[in-house]
């Protein structure tokens, strides 16, 4: 999804046929999807496909939008972004106007698909965007603009798809679009230099989104506030560790944080169940350690009596002995 607070410049209807200048494709205007800073989304009808057809005054925007989308068609088994379908101009009497055209990804997005499924998809979503965003990474790109707006579910089966690529960079480059709340420069704890750990920031912030699915305003703006608010919420305690490693810059990728996710989402032994015992039990250790006892004490009495019997046959036969002598 896109902002809807900024004031559409291309005014186009429903119904309007765009024919473009070079490829002379038709596409019928459906309706508005979003608009934002680098452009209007639009539903349009090609033929019996739906798609989604951006257009932007900024030719420069459009053109690195579509390269984005062209490296991530270079990605085997990579569901990212939207695929590429078309890229052209749509002439105008004062000039004219850039477009391209996109796979239309249909679906709720995240906090919606939560809200009506249940938390417990979010680990099952969050696995598969970290894994998404870990190929995103190896190939030299961070998405930037990275929040629950532009992360579509479609299916079933369940799959998260990244939409909007608008903010997506190359890495090393400065962030090019971003949404404050999902922003560590904004929290204050790290730059707005694209590098991975900027994209695990803001999924540790997508987490705490979902949590709280109104977010909550800034006030210290650090650390120690989102430790607090990560606190006060009983599901992400569970996560807590990880959601602070996010958020310091620890992990060195995305695969990284998703092994330790997947670690945490792993069932734990139930301790309050008494286990049986492979050993003796304390009770039969008990008997055994008296059986030992009497029996030591047994042998011991019947020692002394058979030492005594001895005793006294061989002083009988000392005493015949000597009887025998004086005779």
């Amino acid at each position: 999804m896109m902002n809807h607070s900024l004031k559409n410049p291309f005014n186009v209807h429903p119904g309007t046929v765009i024919v473009g200048k070079w490829h002379r494709n038709h596409y019928t205007i459906v309706k508005e999807l979003g608009f934002g800073a680098n452009g209007i989304v639009y539903l349009a009808r090609s033929g019996n496909q739906q798609v989604a057809l951006k257009m932007s005054e900024n030719g420069i925007s459009i053109t690195s939008e579509v390269n984005v989308l062209k490296s991530f068609a270079k990605v085997q088994g990579s569901a990212l972004g939207p695929s590429l379908l078309d890229v052209d101009d749509w002439p105008q009497r004062d000039g004219q106007i850039s477009f391209y055209v996109m796979e239309y990804i249909q679906g709720p997005d995240l906090l919606t698909f939560i809200q009506q499924n249940g938390h417990v998809w979010t680990e099952v979503l969050m696995l598969q965007l970290l894994n998404d965003l870990h190929t995103l990474h190896q190939n030299g790109w961070v998405f930037g603009d990275l929040k629950p707006e532009n992360l579509i579910v479609t299916g079933p089966p369940a799959r998260i798809r990244c939409i909007d690529v608008g903010g997506t960079t190359i890495q090393g480059r400065a962030i090019k679009e971003f949404t404050e709340f999902f922003d560590r420069g904004y929290w204050g704890l790290g730059t707005r230099k694209a590098d991975p750990s900027y994209d695990l920031f803001a999924v540790a912030m997508i987490l705490i989104n979902i949590a709280y699915p109104k977010r909550f305003n800034k006030t210290s703006g650090d650390l120690k506030q989102l430790t607090s608010m990560i606190q006060e919420k009983k599901e992400l305690k569970k996560y807590e560790g990880i959601l602070l490693n996010a958020l310091k810059g620890k992990f060195m990728s995305a695969n990284d944080m998703r092994s330790s996710l997947l670690q945490c989402s792993q069932p734990q032994p139930d301790h309050s169940t008494a286990q049986p015992q492979k050993g003796p039990s304390k009770t039969r250790q008990s008997k055994g350690n008296v059986s030992r006892q009497t029996y030591a004490k047994r042998k011991k009495r019947g020692g002394i009596f058979e030492t005594t019997i001895i005793f006294i046959i061989i002083s009988l036969l000392y005493m015949f002995y000597i009887y025998g002598q004086l005779i």
